[in-house]
């Protein structure tokens, strides 16, 4: 499955050896918010310039796709393919790239028709996202489906 990302958005990481598979791969072992996704064997790789496979084992689909925003929203990744095996598959999360203006009480209404579900997108997003009102254009979301 292929995720589309915007290029010049996202965390600038240093480069690690050479290429961005290389600082991905070092985001995933020294950052602690993204160490704290459920995902093992974690590996990544650069098929060509802005463009990286991911693949790993997670438990969950959320873990699953919180990976793919880790890797996704860096600077330098235009697209991201996941090879993650999920252990519980569940129903798949939308991917949302967030606009000037935007909120996550706006993005809750666009998406569930109730702008104070923004708790459920910023819950979605964690531990990516540190606080509710931070986020920026061209970082990519989760948007879960409302349980």
């Amino acid at each position: 499955m292929f995720f589309k990302f915007p290029k010049a958005a996202g965390d600038a990481l240093r480069n690690v050896g050479g290429n961005i598979a290389d600082a991905i791969k070092d985001k995933f072992s020294k950052d602690d918010k993204v160490k704290e996704l459920d995902v093992e064997e974690i590996n990544v790789e650069e098929k060509e310039e802005g463009k990286v496979v991911i693949s790993g084992k997670a438990k969950t689909q959320a873990d699953a796709e919180k990976a793919i925003i880790a890797a996704g929203n860096n600077a330098g990744v235009e697209e991201v393919e996941s090879k993650i095996e999920v252990a519980e598959a569940a129903p798949e999360a939308k991917m949302y790239e967030v606009k000037s203006g935007d909120t996550l009480s706006k993005i809750a209404k666009e998406f569930y028709g109730d702008a104070m579900k923004y708790p459920q997108i910023f819950e979605a997003n964690k531990p990516l996202l540190s606080d509710p009102d931070k986020i920026y254009p061209g970082q990519v979301l989760r948007i879960p489906p409302l349980d």
